[in-house]
């Protein structure tokens, strides 16, 4: 017996290598899939004739219930087997693309989207956590950062790639690479993923995956739909109020279970708050900004989606490695001093980028590119570390799905808050003097309208549209800005002593109150 689970044991470790890719194909395929649909709107309005309303839910569906589900996720891989829930839910995720490909109406295409939603929430808990469970600790931060460079780099990637299939095939071509993502994805994992679970834990929280559930599509919807329903209207103050009583019950009722789905308790961790508020800063910004970057590459540029995914692949390029290093850098400067490091450098990226023009040079572009992705690069391993370390072995799926869950809130409120501002400074520092009322009203709505009417407004239409652009840009630095000062102060070594020190004494009196 000793000799089969040493063998088991050397099996593994010479299958690593293999394991981490196999994981990394699902976690690009998942992590793609949230963006690289964007490019090919006008190729889907054309072919299904979707409304304004369709078009954005053909996207955010996706998000919608991936964003839900993921916490649940997390918990059936960590109670079942991380494994099988790879499996189940790539294939789940091919499935439907494969069904997407048939369709030709908007709303079979909102609901498929929803099930790969389905099948992405249900993987990607379980990318990170067979990669928590499988490398040995002393390699465990190097294997993270590994996974933090693919699941930062993967929607760049996924624009170019969509971008190069339209120029040949339609839509559709999106889809198929789901497909042959999710194949390869399934036959890797059952030849070479060893499976991790808990089969002994305690039965999954119904009651704390229904509060989490609800509260997670209050507030997730609302955020979708604030930019068109209005950030003060009743509707988007009434859905998030419900979303935060929601989760007010979901906090007392975890504090009242004995083996709850998240113990809140776990937020009192600094380390863990910390990660949290890094990962969701970051892509609170880089959501943000891929948004607007494609509006300025597009419509101002007058870019191809093929060579707009291309003029921002450098955040990917230097992302990438950056993560897979940032590792020896929390060795030698600690988690503090790279996480406040990198954030500030993804302040000065988007502040960089904020300064181009309509005839800016693509260098100073450029530049704002690579801090940008130098910067996500170094925070994101060790916020994700941080993350994944706050909870017990028996729940690193739950810690996944946190991990993916902040980075999609981070996501929907980058893509939410910083649309809303470009929006309305758009709108307000559009000249319409002269304009015909239903053209002005037009134009005021929407910048297409204004830049395909040509002339002088098209020319302000664009200037207008730079200064939101930059306004949107600057908000997210800002963003950053703040959350680097909030996770130096949460790191502060002055803090971490003063706990480690009242710790001391909190023994010390214990033992004495024994021996008395």
């Amino acid at each position: 017996m000793a000799r089969t689970a040493t063998d088991r044991k050397t099996r593994i470790d010479g299958n690593l290598g293999i394991v981490t890719a196999v994981v990394c194909i699902a976690l690009g395929a998942v992590s793609a899939a949230m963006a690289s649909l964007n490019v090919a709107i006008p190729d889907i309005v054309s072919s299904t004739h979707a409304s304004q309303t369709q078009l954005n839910w053909i996207v955010d569906s996706y998000l919608l219930v991936f964003g839900v589900l993921l916490l649940p996720g997390g918990a059936l891989g960590d109670r079942y087997g991380r494994r099988k829930a790879l499996i189940a839910g790539m294939f789940i995720f091919g499935a439907a693309s494969a069904a997407a490909m048939m369709v030709s109406s908007a709303d079979q295409l909102i609901v498929l989207r929803g099930l790969i939603g389905v099948g992405a929430a249900l993987a990607m808990p379980s990318t990170l956590s067979t990669i928590t469970a499988t490398y040995p600790p002393a390699e465990r931060t190097r294997a993270v950062g590994v996974w933090a460079g693919v699941a930062g780099g993967s929607a760049v990637l996924g624009l170019l790639c969509t971008g190069l299939l339209l120029e040949w095939f339609s839509w559709r071509a999106a889809f198929a690479v789901n497909v042959v993502l999710a194949v390869v994805a399934i036959a890797g994992a059952i030849r070479f993923v060893p499976e991790s679970s808990q089969p002994d834990a305690p039965k999954i929280d119904v009651g704390g995956v229904l509060f989490a559930s609800a509260a997670l599509v209050a507030l997730v919807f609302s955020i979708i739909e604030a930019p068109n329903a209005g950030w003060l209207s009743s509707r988007t103050l009434g859905g998030i109020a419900a979303g935060f009583a929601l989760l007010a019950g979901f906090v007392l009722w975890e504090l009242r279970q004995r083996h709850p789905l998240l113990d809140p308790r776990v937020f009192a961790k600094r380390t863990l708050s910390a990660g949290a508020l890094a990962v969701l800063i970051q892509f609170f910004a880089y959501r943000g900004f891929a948004l607007v970057s494609l509006l300025y590459l597009e419509d101002v540029r007058g870019y191809s989606p093929l060579i707009a995914a291309l003029a921002i692949l450098p955040v990917s390029c230097t992302l990438t490695p950056v993560a897979r290093v940032s590792s020896s850098w929390v060795g030698r400067f600690g988690s503090r001093a790279v996480c406040v490091s990198g954030l500030l450098l993804v302040a000065a990226g988007l502040v960089v980028v904020s300064g181009v023009g309509t005839g800016t040079p693509y260098v100073l572009l450029l530049a704002g590119l690579v801090l940008l992705g130098v910067g996500m690069g170094a925070a994101t391993t060790p916020a994700t570390s941080a993350i994944i370390g706050a909870l017990p072995a028996s729940q690193r799926g739950v810690g996944a799905a946190l991990n993916d869950l902040t980075r999609e809130v981070g996501g929907t409120l980058g893509a939410a808050v910083i649309g809303s501002v470009f929006t309305a400074v758009y709108a307000s520092s559009l000249s319409l003097h002269g304009v015909p009322g239903p053209l002005a009203s037009q134009a005021r709505s929407s910048f297409a309208v204004a830049i395909g009417a040509g002339g002088p407004l098209a020319v302000q239409a664009k200037e207008a549209l730079m200064n939101g652009i930059h306004a949107g840009l600057l908000y997210a630095a800002g963003a950053a800005v703040v959350a680097a000062i909030s996770v130096a102060v949460l790191l502060s070594p002055r803090r971490a002593r003063s706990r480690r020190r009242l710790a001391v004494q909190g023994e010390r009196q214990e033992l004495a109150y024994s021996a008395g």
